[in-house]
């Protein structure tokens, strides 16, 4: 249980933090990077939801909840770097499963694409977007951690953000499709244009 009684420690003044385990990382170690990318597209998550608005969207926001509190796990996971932790909390496949449960049921109801998605629309759709740029982001940061020598990860927590980034195109497309549908690139539209 996490309990909190002071916002401010002061421990991490001298530019270090700690993990789980209590070791301390420089706060520019790719590892604490990674956990700070996990939170900004959680954040982004946290202002989609503001912007739902519909009842329409109910369940989405049951789902997004969902997914912020998986994102504190997947934090937690990758703050606890020894892979061998008894009781560590961890990415598991049926967390990825649900994703993918998720997607199914919110493609079923989206016509099939014809062109690229421009990241815009409704304001829902916009943050959605911006929280999978993100999650992007915290994937490459996450498995380039992976590839430096001497770190270990869990290869379940790339398997999750993968999955997340493509739960978050399908949310955004159906946030789009109750005001309005996509936004389409057009491709070379801006060729030709005349000032």
């Amino acid at each position: 249980m996490v309990r909190l009684n002071r916002i401010y420690t002061r421990t991490g003044d001298c530019g270090k933090s700690a993990l789980a385990d209590g070791s301390r990382l420089d706060k520019h170690h790719p590892r604490l990077a990674v956990i700070g990318e996990v939170d900004e597209a959680s954040s982004f998550i946290g202002v989609a939801r503001v912007h739902l608005g519909r009842s329409d969207l109910a369940t989405m926001d049951g789902d997004l909840e969902n997914i912020q509190n998986d994102l504190f796990d997947l934090g937690a996971d990758i703050a606890t770097p020894d892979m061998g932790t008894r009781d560590a909390l961890r990415i598991t496949a049926d967390q990825t499963a649900w994703l993918e449960r998720r997607i199914d049921a919110l493609n079923a109801h989206l016509s099939p694409l014809r062109s690229f998605v421009l990241p815009a629309g409704s304001p829902c759709a916009a943050h959605l977007h911006v929280a999978r740029a993100v999650t992007r982001r915290a994937e490459r940061a996450l498995s380039a951690l992976a590839a430096m020598e001497g770190e270990r990860i869990n290869p379940q927590a790339l398997a999750y953000l993968n999955r997340l980034s493509d739960y978050l195109f399908v949310a955004a497309r159906s946030a789009n499709a109750i005001t309005g549908g996509d936004v389409l690139w057009t491709p070379g539209a801006g060729r030709n244009r005349k000032d």
